[in-house]
């Protein structure tokens, strides 16, 4: 009940802040005929069946509210915000459940820098009693990696960065290509550098390009993504971008996951047809971020697994 309660109490400060803000609370779909196409991500199915032309068709539960918002977005609704429930298949432990809860929202006329001061503002307000927030951190990607492993991330070798997991004794796991670089980046950063983070907000800014996602590249380089992570005590919290608006490189996107989810074995996911027209249409310009409200309540509450905040975990479900 404890946990329920400060479950209440949190969701409430959210929307009187964004209240405050201005910022319009939105409601979106959970099912799609479009899903993720990113490799990493793998969506829950189902079939409709039932009167109408979609009888039969193939649905996705949705992973994020992006899309849908996106479409908002171009659609003239200005900034936007929306708590809901979203889905990954295959994710199951300590900080991870595959239902979980998201706040997701998008700021007109903001880059991530913005973005970065306004997830700081967010936290300070629905953190305030709960639980003191020691020290607000800004890395580059590049300056974290190479204050943390010595390597830089942008120009160093697949061996290199194999050699770097093997003197810190972790094992090169098996199965993972030497072809992609970013895979064991990101070993580098869940096994070196997150447990190193400690307490406080960091954020990390300025990932490389092909990591980008759905944001934009920096202007005057074509090897930096405008995007940020935050990490709140060591935990994963939230995912931002200064979003792109280019309908034909976010198809260009979309078609090299695909790509890559067909090297990978994985079956190749629809894509987004609505979302590429909504971008094609004009999506003006903003920033987004999407921030885990359990992940935030495990954090407050000083838990050690999110079977403690959630009140009905996959494994009670």
């Amino acid at each position: 009940m404890d946990s329920l309660r400060l479950r209440a109490r949190v969701l409430a400060r959210v929307r009187d802040y964004f209240s405050q803000a201005g910022v319009l609370e939105v409601d979106t779909p959970v099912l799609s005929p479009a899903g993720t196409t990113d490799p990493a991500l793998q969506s829950f199915q189902t079939r409709y069946h039932g009167p109408g032309p979609a009888n039969g068709s193939r649905l996705y539960l949705h992973t994020s509210p992006e899309f849908p918002m996106k479409r908002l977005l171009a659609a003239g609704s200005g900034s936007i915000y929306q708590i809901c429930k979203v889905f990954r298949d295959g994710e199951s432990g300590r900080r991870h459940n595959p239902e979980f809860t998201l706040l997701e929202w998008y700021r007109v006329g903001f880059d991530h820098f913005d973005l970065m001061d306004d997830v700081e503002s967010l936290l300070r307000t629905l953190l305030k009693g709960l639980v003191p927030l020691e020290s607000v951190d800004h890395w580059t990607y590049r300056d974290l990696f190479r204050e943390s492993t010595g390597v830089d991330p942008f120009n160093a070798t697949v061996d290199e960065l194999r050699g770097c997991l093997q003197s810190h004794a972790i094992a090169s796991p098996v199965g993972l290509s030497a072809d992609d670089r970013d895979g064991w980046l990101d070993l580098l950063m869940t096994h070196i550098i997150e447990p190193r983070l400690g307490p406080g907000l960091v954020f990390i800014h300025d990932y490389p390009a092909s990591q980008a996602a759905l944001a934009r590249l920096r202007p005057g380089t074509r090897k930096v993504a405008a995007r940020f992570e935050a990490y709140l005590n060591g935990v994963e919290l939230a995912n931002g971008y200064h979003e792109l608006t280019d309908a034909a490189e976010q198809r260009r996107r979309f078609e090299q996951d695909n790509g890559r989810r067909v090297t990978q074995g994985l079956e190749p996911v629809v894509v987004d047809e609505h979302l590429l027209a909504a971008l094609a249409s004009g999506l003006p310009d903003c920033a987004g971020v999407a921030l885990g409200i359990d992940r935030l309540l495990m954090v407050a509450a000083g838990a050690e697994s999110l079977d403690a905040i959630i009140a009905f975990p996959l494994d009670d479900a």
